[in-house]
């Protein structure tokens, strides 16, 4: 059974969400717009349905975080929000963030249920198997070409995981390579031994490359200790 979060501070409508779709969906549901980030990755559901206006945190800023996160921004998201004079506004808005449809209240249920269908039985790519940040942090990569040249050199990636990062590199590598890594924090700080696993041509000079580690320090960014904080 594919599985659907619900974000909306209206107890009610969750509940009436939860009857209406249960016969079909999983609901997973929150009145509290920060616990569902949390919730996203513990449950990883299939979909998202998500109101525009709570307190404290409006829906727009909670859109940006799932697609800020890898994890969870390949999850479709369906906001559900109010009509209006404002909704071409929102909508347009929504679209921009990567909604996949923008749906009126009070609920059409019918349109809701062939939306969500029509959606999930597209084949989706996987989410990835390790939690992902678009994180800057800046390295520095030592190691030996496949020619024999001990090479050393600064560069910044912006994409980490607790398995590995990607970034590019001045200098040509191939997969299997092995470069020593070091964060650049002040200090030059050891965080492990990284293999390539994969290479793409960047739109900046040199090549980038998917690092994986073969043996990492405590001090790397996304450690276990740091992704169970997440």
């Amino acid at each position: 059974m594919k599985r659907v979060l619900m974000v909306d501070d209206d107890e009610a409508l969750r509940k009436l969400v939860r009857i209406r779709l249960s016969d079909t969906y999983e609901i997973v549901d929150t009145g509290d717009p920060e616990q569902a980030l949390a919730l996203a990755l513990e449950y990883k559901p299939d979909a998202i349905l998500l109101d525009l206006m709570m307190p404290a945190f409006n829906g727009f800023e909670l859109c940006q975080s799932f697609q800020s996160l890898s994890y969870t921004s390949l999850i479709p998201i369906f906001v559900i929000s109010g009509g209006g004079e404002a909704r071409t506004r929102y909508e347009a808005h929504c679209e921009q963030l990567g909604a996949k449809a923008y749906l009126d209240k009070p609920i059409d249920f019918k349109q809701l249920k062939a939306k969500l269908a029509a959606e999930l039985q597209q084949a989706q790519p996987k989410t990835r198997q390790a939690i992902r940040l678009r994180m800057r942090v800046p390295l520095m990569l030592r190691g030996q070409t496949a020619e024999g040249r001990v090479f050393e050199e600064l560069a910044t990636t912006e994409n980490v995981s607790a398995e590995g990062f990607f970034c590019s590199c001045p200098v040509t590598l191939v997969k299997g390579d092995l470069v020593d890594v070091y964060i650049m924090h002040g200090s030059t700080v050891y965080a492990g031994r990284a293999s390539v696993v994969r290479k793409e041509t960047g739109s900046t000079a040199g090549q980038c490359y998917g690092f994986r580690f073969k043996e990492k320090a405590a001090e790397w960014v996304m450690n276990e200790n740091k992704l169970a904080q997440i």
